[in-house]
């Protein structure tokens, strides 16, 4: 028996220190809608596939949709496999990488001999699907990589037998600053669109003398349509009450236009009151934006807000970053799997 068990102990450490081992991203299907969460995950699978590991894509039915409509083609070249009608390949030395909203699944794998991690990149779905009472170390999930300290913070503090480590999203390089003076357009964004049709009916109705005003909102667009059709405006409105890290408004301030948007539940750390205009009430968002139309055109907007929206873009990661901390997050992990997996081999061969 113990034969048995050093043998597939060193065959486990050698799928681990040789990359074989898999490490499967568990992904909703979005219909071929932009989602920065899912694009999340696929720039990860990828840095890992880039730099030599064994990343698949898990999605729950066989007739998946894909990201090629929004994201580059390449993202399709990472294997993909279907939860439903397949017999999932699991072995002690992979790992499974569900997000948080998954947690009926957890439920279902709790006993798959592998490492699970949860990736966490809103709070607000930590509770969703569990039971009262239910954590995820009671489903066998210690580990947890989430976006920001922030919300490190909050997940340690409900999650309290969980490792929590933060992997920041990166904002591409296809948002770039328009060489061109802007134009008269208002990018909106928002998480619920009857935001965006109630913001533009009120702003209308409140404000008819900029009725030459364009608003133009961003759905269903590719990463570099979005970014084309964004750096012609002159601001950008941002509502996602929910978000934990906010990519838009970032993906604003790097072509440098300024942000008017709804503070979030989880204030990101990257936001303070000098790098954007920042209300409390969605209901206000009209009449700022009036006064700041005013402003734009008198040629009276603070040059501060611009400096320090450039500012906040130092703090944030580039791609190559986020490979590179991603890369050496998964590097750490396996290091520490390696170590137990040779400690209970140890073990076994002085039986």
């Amino acid at each position: 028996m113990n034969t048995e068990q050093i043998e597939k102990l060193e065959r486990s450490i050698n799928n681990m220190k040789e990359k074989r081992s898999r490490i499967y991203f568990i992904v909703q299907d979005t219909k071929g809608n932009a989602k920065a969460s899912v694009r999340y995950i696929y720039q990860m699978a990828m840095a890992l596939k880039n730099n030599g590991y064994n990343s698949i894509i898990l999605h729950e039915k066989p007739e998946y949709h894909g990201v090629s409509d929004w994201l580059e083609e390449e993202y399709m070249t990472l294997e993909h496999r279907a939860i439903e009608g397949t017999s999932l390949e699991v072995s002690p030395d992979d790992l499974i990488i569900i997000p948080e909203i998954y947690g009926f699944i957890m439920d279902q794998i709790t006993k798959l001999p592998c490492g699970k991690v949860v990736l966490s990149q809103a709070f607000d779905h930590v509770f969703e699907t569990l039971q009262p009472g239910q954590t995820w170390s009671q489903l066998g999930f210690y580990k947890c990589i989430t976006t920001s300290n922030k919300q490190k913070e909050l997940i340690e503090s409900v999650m309290r037998s969980v490792s929590v480590d933060v992997v920041e999203p990166a904002i591409s390089d296809v948002f770039v600053k328009n060489e061109f003076p802007p134009k008269t357009i208002v990018n909106i964004h928002t998480r619920d669109h009857r935001d965006t049709t109630n913001l533009i009916k009120t702003f209308y109705a409140k404000f008819p003398q900029y009725r030459w005003i364009t608003f133009r909102d961003l759905r269903g667009l590719t990463e570099v349509e979005f970014a084309e059709a964004m750096k012609d405006s002159f601001i950008s409105i941002w509502v996602d009450q929910t978000s934990s890290f906010g990519t838009f408004p970032l993906e604003s301030m790097k072509m440098g236009i300024p942000v008017l948007g709804l503070v979030p539940d989880n204030i990101p750390s990257w936001m303070n009151e000098d790098n954007g205009l920042w209300v409390n009430n969605k209901t206000i968002i009209a009449d700022v934006l009036s006064d700041f139309i005013q402003n734009w055109l008198e040629d009276n907007l603070n040059p501060e807000l611009f400096f320090n929206m450039d500012k906040t873009m130092e703090t944030i990661s580039t791609l190559e970053k986020f490979e590179a901390d991603t890369v050496d997050l998964f590097s750490k992990m396996f290091e520490v799997r390696i170590t137990s997996f040779e400690d209970q081999l140890s073990k076994l061969e002085t039986i």
